[in-house]
C-alpha cells in the first residue's frame, strides 16, 4: 500500500486548523470545563469514524447520490447547531436576568464553578454535541468520498486504506483538539466575570445559528 502520507497530513491539517462547527462546539465546551471540551473532541471524533465506516462500506456514496438522503441530513445537522445557538443565547438572557432578581451568580448559572456539578453529565453532554455536530455533518461525509480518495492507491484494498487513513485523521484530530482544549480551557477564569460571559455566550450562540441557517441553505 502505497500512500502520501505527507500530502495528505497537510491536507487533514489544514482541514482541522479552518473553524468550523467542531470547532465551536469543542472551544465553548472546554471554555465551561476541560473535561467536557476533551468529551467534546472525542464525540466529533467518533462523528468522524462514523462517515469513516460509512464511507468504506459504500454507504456514503448512496447518500451523497440521493438527493433526498443528502438533503435530509444536512438540514437535520443545521437544525441541531441552531438549537445549539438558540439554547446559548437563551441561556445568556436568562442568566442576566436571574443576576438582575439577585438569584444564582452569573458563572453558576453557566455551570462555572459549580461545585454540586455532576462530572458524568457534563462529559455525556460534551461527547453528545461533539458527536451529533459531526455525524450530521455531510461535510465531513464529503471528505471521505472526494478528498481522501485522492491519497488511496488503486493497486490496493480500497476500504483497508480507507480506514487506514480515516483512523490516521480521527488520531490528528483528538492531538489537535485536546491541545486546542488546554488553550480554550484557559478562558474560564476569564469567563466567569458576568459581562465577559454574557458577550461570549451571545457571540457563539449567533454563530452557531449563522452557521446551521447558512448549511440549511447550501444547494
Amino acid at each position: 500500500m502505497t500512500v502520501d502520507l505527507v500530502g495528505f497530513l497537510g491536507v487533514v491539517l489544514v482541514a482541522y486548523v479552518v473553524p468550523g462547527p467542531d470547532f465551536l462546539v469543542v472551544v465553548r465546551s472546554a471554555a465551561e470545563d476541560p473535561s467536557k471540551g476533551r468529551a467534546a473532541a472525542l464525540g466529533a471524533q467518533t462523528g468522524l469514524c462514523v462517515h469513516m465506516l460509512a464511507a468504506a462500506a459504500g454507504l456514503s456514496v448512496v447518500a451523497t447520490r440521493s438527493p433526498l438522503v443528502f438533503d435530509g441530513v444536512r438540514l437535520l445537522g443545521a437544525a441541531y447547531l441552531v438549537y445549539l445557538g438558540v439554547r446559548a443565547v437563551l441561556a445568556a438572557r436568562r442568566a442576566v436576568r436571574e443576576r438582575r432578581q439577585g438569584r444564582p451568580g452569573y458563572g453558576e448559572a453557566f455551570g462555572i464553578g459549580r461545585a454540586g456539578d455532576d462530572a458524568r453529565g457534563r462529559w455525556r453532554s460534551g461527547f453528545t454535541q461533539g458527536f451529533l455536530t459531526n455525524v450530521l455533518n455531510p461535510k465531513a461525509a464529503l471528505f471521505f468520498l472526494s478528498i481522501l480518495p485522492q491519497f488511496v492507491d488503486g493497486g490496493g484494498s480500497v476500504a483497508r486504506q480507507i480506514f487506514f487513513l480515516g483512523f490516521l485523521d480521527v488520531l490528528v484530530g483528538v492531538g489537535y483538539w485536546f491541545a486546542l482544549v488546554v488553550v480554550a480551557s484557559r478562558l474560564r477564569a476569564l469567563l466567569a466575570r458576568p459581562k465577559v460571559r454574557h458577550r461570549w455566550e451571545l457571540t457563539t450562540g449567533w454563530l452557531f445559528i449563522a452557521i446551521g441557517v447558512s448549511v440549511a441553505a447550501t444547494a
